[in-house]
């Protein structure tokens, strides 16, 4: 008998539908994986089975079973008293479902007084007891902290001590481990299983990352355009997936074996970096004095040949971003040598500086955050033009911008609207767009895929291949997804607390990696 079930569920947004249809079930003790890209209506489906959808969505099920009751008829007083305990959820982004003035502790009792009468001795020690479980460091001490203080695994193994709070029957976990670094995603996932293991609790993962889902789960059901379209065991549904849409998702999926068949090229250095630094001083005292440095960037040296991509992998925190800022001059440096196609950059200053910027752009993470939402599209990427390229007319602008826009594989109209009306993988593209413009030697591309499904990463992936042969710029391509690395770079830097720990060519680090750490990373990478 099945734990949970789900019969003919459809959601609607006037006259949009986002949830066709819908049945499944969820098995006690079992692992149940939704998968699809965004926008399928996976998280919608979590939402509506726990009676969270706005007041907007009009939610038609013919019954929506927990055992033998059915949710579907059930007020909001009685919803209160099955959420958090017998169903609980770990939102995708914790920063963002955390409350920011309360501690974790604080945000952990708030569940226990809600579905349990316990003393305060009692309510303190269950708190820690759950921080304990989730194997936060420290646990004791960690409770009076805020969640800024802590890192984004850690901030996920919170939303978890929350969700388990109430002891579920059935847990979901939306989009639990999405832009977390490999390491971090295998413990947040070996963490669940361990607690699924302890508890004999129901596990219903919402993911788009189908090595990650077929690593854990005992069944799958594929979804597209709020359609459940394929369902199956968890290792026989990617082994031979039947719907068009499951096989074109398991072809998008980057492979760690396609760097097996990289040719391996010499060609000159096109960017140079030499024992640099990025060292922020630690204050201490009433009078602020220096007692220490965090050594964010500690002593990299790296070469970048022209015409090729150096992946820079690493857990967050490892410094590669800071080391990609700063070769920007978007935030200050302690020091080093930074040559461009023979040009010191350390050296510039001033109006110098300002006309070599158009040598090296930046894509960054966050395509959405990273451009004006009050501007339209065609003036973002114009801006860098007027900047860099005060000589163009305004007809010229606007020709090049429509160029690039068709480069990118984006209408030409779009640069007469705004970044809300676009998807992810079309912001992308705007922005990589935009890093074209002044015509650079160099992009940084700082994790430009990490939130991205499957088939978009795949295309942003191939426009820049595609990009780099026509048009022969340079990346250093900043990520944690080795199975892009394998894609996507012909050089491999690995970087470990702030310093360069292997590097070499993509094969050679890839498939016989020497450093301790490298291995681990590897290691730690979901296999499909």
């Amino acid at each position: 008998m099945s734990l949970f079930a789900v019969n003919d569920l459809t959601v609607r947004f006037g006259e949009t539908l986002v949830v066709d249809n819908i049945s499944f079930e969820i098995y006690a003790g079992e692992t149940f994986a939704l998968v699809g890209e965004s926008g399928s209506g996976k998280s919608m489906t979590a939402l509506a089975a726990l009676n969270l959808l706005p007041h907007n969505a009009i939610i038609e099920c013919d019954s929506m079973r927990l055992q033998n009751e059915n949710l579907s008829q059930l007020s909001e007083k009685n919803w209160c008293k099955i959420r958090g305990r017998r169903i609980a959820i770990i939102f995708q982004d914790p920063i963002a479902s955390l409350n920011p003035v309360m501690t974790i502790g604080q945000q952990i009792a708030e569940v226990l007084n809600l579905h349990f009468e316990l003393s305060k001795t009692e309510l303190k020690q269950r708190v820690v007891e759950l921080l304990q479980q989730v194997e936060l460091p420290n646990a004791a001490q960690r409770v009076k902290d805020y969640p800024h203080q802590l890192s984004g695994g850690q901030r996920q193994r919170v939303m978890i001590a929350i969700a388990l709070a109430g002891k579920p029957d059935l847990l979901i976990a939306d989009e639990p481990t999405t832009a977390l670094d490999v390491t971090i995603q295998a413990q947040i996932l070996e963490l669940l299983k361990n607690i699924q293991a302890q508890t004999g609790m129901a596990l219903w993962l919402i993911s788009h990352d189908l090595a990650l889902v077929s690593s854990i789960a005992n069944r799958v059901a594929v979804m597209q355009n709020g359609k459940i379209v394929e369902t199956g065991d968890g290792k026989e549904l990617f082994q031979n997936p039947q719907h068009p849409y499951t096989q074109k998702l398991v072809a998008a999926l980057p492979s760690m074996k396609s760097c097996k068949n990289k040719e391996i090229t010499v060609k000159p250095a096109l960017l140079k970096v030499q024992n640099f630094h990025c060292h922020y001083p630690i204050r201490k005292g009433i009078l602020k004095r220096v007692v220490d440095y965090v050594r964010a960037v500690d002593g990299v040296s790296f070469s970048l040949q022209r015409g090729k991509t150096l992946a820079l992998v690493g857990e967050s925190g490892c410094g590669k971003t800071t080391l990609g800022k700063a070769l920007l001059h978007l935030i200050p440096s302690s020091g080093g040598e930074v040559f461009l196609d023979g040009i010191a950059l350390h050296s510039l200053t001033g109006e110098a500086l300002r006309k070599q910027r158009a040598a090296i752009q930046i894509v960054f993470q966050d395509p959405f955050s990273s451009m004006n939402p009050r501007m339209l599209v065609g003036d973002i990427i114009a801006e860098g033009l007027q900047a860099l390229r005060p000589e163009m007319s305004v007809v010229e602008r606007e020709n090049r911008v429509r160029n690039l826009l068709l480069r990118v594989e984006l209408p030409e109209d779009a640069m007469y609207r705004y970044p809300h009306e676009f998807s992810g993988g079309q912001r992308q593209r705007i922005c990589i767009a935009r890093a074209l413009a002044v015509e650079p030697k160099v992009i940084i591309c700082d994790e430009p895929t990490s939130a991205l499904d499957v088939s978009v990463q795949a295309q942003i992936i191939q426009l820049l291949k595609m990009l780099q042969r026509e048009q022969g710029m340079s990346y250093l391509f900043i990520t944690h997804d080795l199975g892009v690395v394998a894609e996507i770079a012909d050089d491999v830097a690995v970087m470990y607390q702030g310093k360069i720990v292997e590097q070499g060519d993509v094969k050679q680090v890839l498939t016989a990696p020497k450093h301790p750490y490298t291995q681990k990373l590897l290691a730690a990478v979901p296999k499909f």
